[in-house]
């Protein structure tokens, strides 16, 4: 393979890694581990960890190279990008533009969690992250999804510390598919409220989460 597919290959690899949580943000990112991880000699590993610390999702310290880490102060920072980003992709769109195949998956999805929840708080944060993936990659916007699945990452450290609140999840559950179901009416005003009003939330619930173990497991630096 060229150098430079090589390189490319290892970056998109590390990148989906780190994005998807297969590599915890608590691990030292070795060039030797994962050189051997990916079958690779260092050079391109360590391309490719300069490159993901320009993206924002690798960061040194005193101990080495890890995933990005947020601090306290970063969070609100980081929910004010994610709801301009998500809204962005309502905004841009009209009822006939979005992906309405997807948007109708995506309600049958939720609907059936109010049978089936998730049991866990990682599995509710991955139906989350991916309902409002899907949501916005049904604007039709790449770039916004990808910008997103970033924010996503860099905050779900702290989104996965603590239990389920079966109340909540119900919630959480009825807040999704009333999103979902006024994109599909067409009441998209409606739908990018209730959207903000549900970020909003999230990011009351997770700063407070982050308040109470921000010395937890190190998935927060203050």
């Amino acid at each position: 393979m060229p150098r430079s597919d090589l390189r490319e290959k290892v970056y998109s690899s590390l990148r989906r890694d780190l994005i998807s949580g297969a590599i915890s943000s608590t691990e030292r990112l070795g060039e030797e581990r994962l050189a051997e991880l990916y079958g690779v000699s260092r050079t391109p590993v360590r391309e490719a960890l300069a490159r993901l610390q320009a993206d924002g999702l690798v960061t040194r310290d005193e101990a080495g190279l890890h995933a990005y880490r947020p601090r306290l102060t970063d969070l609100p920072d980081l929910y004010e990008l994610r709801a301009t980003l998500e809204a962005r992709g309502i905004t841009r769109s009209t009822s006939q533009s979005f992906d309405r195949e997807s948007l109708s998956t995506l309600s049958a999805t939720w609907v059936a969690l109010r049978t089936d929840p998730p049991d866990t708080t990682d599995d509710l944060v991955a139906l989350d992250e991916n309902f409002h993936v899907t949501l916005l990659a049904a604007s039709g916007n790449s770039a916004l999804t990808d910008a997103l699945c970033t924010v996503n990452a860099k905050v779900r450290p702290v989104r996965i510390l603590g239990g389920l609140d079966a109340s909540a999840v119900v919630s959480a559950i009825d807040e999704h598919i009333d999103i979902v179901e006024h994109l599909l009416a067409g009441t998209l005003d409606t739908a990018l409220e209730l959207l903000l009003a549900h970020i909003d939330s999230s990011r009351d619930r997770v700063v407070e989460r982050a308040q109470q173990a921000a010395a937890l497991a190190g998935a927060v630096r203050i």
